[in-house]
């Protein structure tokens, strides 16, 4: 039998990975040079891709316990895989700099409250 506990903090903690990691990519990086940087986009975005595919199987029942709207991370995932030709990597700055710290805050409250 699978421990689900354990595989809710696991999930947490490659989010948190992969947070850090887009910080990492982006940190000395102007949107100019993240709009036209291929291989930073193709980094990044596939970054983006495991955290939604991570929040797709932690248990909704802790997840909801925290005020986030995890619905937008889960869209992205799936805008992403399937709408990728659609993507604006203006509008994928605009996420780094402005939803990345509130995510990646959440993300640290709950592994350190949970586990």
């Amino acid at each position: 039998m699978k421990d689900k506990r354990q595989d809710n903090k696991t999930r947490l903690e490659h989010i948190l990975k992969s947070l850090n990691e887009i910080e990492r990519f982006t940190k000395k990086c102007s949107e100019k040079r993240f709009i036209s940087d291929d291989l930073l986009n193709s980094a990044v975005l596939f970054q983006f891709s495991a955290i939604g595919e991570a929040i797709n199987h932690i248990e909704s029942h802790l997840l909801d316990k925290y005020n986030y709207p995890w619905h937008k991370i889960r869209a992205f995932r799936n805008f992403i895989a399937h709408e990728y030709f659609n993507i604006k990597m203006s509008s994928v700055w605009n996420i780094i700099v402005n939803d990345l710290p509130e995510l990646k805050g959440v993300i640290a409250g709950i592994l350190k409250n949970e586990f």
